[in-house]
């Protein structure tokens, strides 16, 4: 059979300060013979996102990745959550429209009960994602990560809270007061 060696350390991230991609490989130290067992992948790639520049300098925080988990957490939260900080109706927040860009493959294999959420998460699809108390700044009145500042074009990371290697990349649609997208597409920022 072929024989590989050990996976070699992930490269640094292709770009510094915004989402990109980390490679690593191994090599074949054994090719296969009569017939014998094929060679593995050889070469790995995995989403990345370096804080700081070449220079060591902060990139700011527009690229920190937004934490998502199922709107239905939300509910739990909105019963549990009656903080003097925020009024009690339930209409303090606002949702983002996002269509996803990328996922990794680990979303659709996760099978725990309280993460099968994560199965329904698609490359290509319009999501929403809701900002509330407490995930909120109190300051801001922003939720991390909600690509505020970025234009339809920038592609921005997320990540599923309860999984960090279910993760992806999306592209902001717009903002809106209220989120309209089917329960299952439905997540909110953690």
């Amino acid at each position: 059979p072929c024989v590989v060696g050990e996976w070699s350390h992930w490269s640094g991230c292709a770009e510094q300060c915004q989402p990109n991609l980390r490679i690593r490989r191994r090599y074949v130290q054994q090719e296969p013979k009569n017939g014998g067992e094929p060679c593995p992948a050889l070469e790995e790639k995995a989403g990345c996102l370096e804080y700081l520049t070449y220079k060591g300098e902060d990139c700011g925080h527009e690229h920190v990745p937004a934490f998502i988990t199922t709107s239905e957490y939300g509910k739990e939260r909105k019963r549990r959550a009656a903080s003097s900080l925020w009024p009690s109706d339930e209409e303090a927040g606002y949702c983002v429209e996002f269509k996803t860009e990328s996922l990794s493959h680990h979303c659709a294999l996760e099978n725990r009960p309280y993460a099968r959420w994560m199965q329904y998460l698609r490359e290509g699809h319009v999501v929403c994602v809701a900002c509330q108390p407490p995930a909120m700044n109190t300051d801001t009145h922003r939720c991390s990560g909600d690509g505020h500042n970025a234009d339809g074009g920038k592609i921005l990371h997320w990540e599923a809270v309860g999984n960090s290697q279910c993760q992806g990349t999306w592209k902001k649609i717009r903002q809106l007061e209220r989120c309209s997208c089917p329960l299952v597409h439905s997540f909110i920022f953690t």
